[in-house]
């Protein structure tokens, strides 16, 4: 989920809560805070505290609330975790730490050292292209033998990796990256991370909920209908925290501006995301 701020740029939590309520009546089943399209580089410890808090009280146990707490400092990491788990989040989204290039026993001992910290179930998140380091899929087969350590959001675009990891581990698989939503889920993952559903909630629900009646051939179709989105959003040389705030602030949603160094999407870019928008829409 984005987080909405005001035009100042202050923390919207109102905007939040609204934003949480639709995504949830849409169909999300949980719902995840202060990830990176939730321009957690740029909150403060507080905010992130308050929008955990001001979301639980917007969905209570109707979704799940993941809080994005990795940082580059296992230590900090620690303090975030502690502070989502009283602030009423039911699991933490953990991701490598970045710009420091740890190698692999240092990249396990730091996600040990979280999850052993914490007493909430713990959701790695491996992204290689922001944070430089992969996590290894031998390192993930490792790390799920912690009872803590139960989940991985995948932006690593390795398929065999993630195939492998699924055949030799219980933890429960998200595709990270919504074009390989479907490709990830046909291989036993458990559901996927989607920045586009923050605009299209159902249009992105309705593709697992066809492969679960056992109509593949409707959700291969329904997938292929998001792919023009998906690829507005995600692969027009924007963040997808800018592309998502500026879809959203142009349906008229809870978004407000991004944080600097971010910047705002221009009015061409925003134009065509209104359109592939409403032609997925229509």
């Amino acid at each position: 989920m984005i987080t909405p701020f005001s035009g100042s740029g202050g923390l919207d939590l109102d905007g939040a809560q609204r934003l949480a309520d639709r995504l949830v009546s849409a169909g999300c089943d949980g719902l995840v805070l202060s990830g990176t399209t939730g321009e957690s580089p740029t909150t403060s410890d507080t905010e992130k505290a308050e929008l955990v808090r001001a979301v639980r009280d917007a969905v209570g146990a109707r979704a799940t609330i993941v809080a994005g707490v990795g940082t580059f400092d296992t230590r900090h990491t620690v303090e975030l975790a502690s502070d989502a788990e009283k602030a009423g989040a039911d699991g933490v989204l953990v991701v490598s730490p970045y710009y420091s290039l740890p190698p692999q026993d240092a990249l396990e001992a730091h996600f040990r050292e979280v999850a052993d910290a914490c007493a909430l179930p713990v959701m790695l998140y491996d992204i290689p292209g922001r944070t430089g380091v992969r996590i290894e899929p031998d390192t993930l087969i490792r790390l799920a033998e912690h009872p803590r350590i139960v989940a991985v959001k995948d932006c690593s675009a390795d398929f065999l990796g993630a195939q492998k990891v699924l055949a030799r581990t219980a933890l429960a698989y998200y595709a990270g990256c919504d074009e390989h939503n479907l490709a990830l889920y046909a291989v036993g993952a458990a559901g996927y991370v989607s920045t586009v559903a923050n605009a299209v909630p159902e249009h992105m629900r309705a593709v697992l909920d066809a492969f679960d009646a056992g109509d593949t051939a409707e959700a291969a179709r329904l997938q292929r209908r998001t792919a023009e989105l998906v690829e507005s959003m995600m692969a027009s040389g924007l963040p997808g925290a800018v592309t998502a705030k500026a879809l959203l602030g142009d349906l008229g949603l809870p978004a407000g501006p991004v944080r600097p160094p971010l910047r705002p999407a221009g009015r061409d870019t925003v134009a065509g995301l209104r359109a592939a928008h409403d032609r997925l829409t229509a």
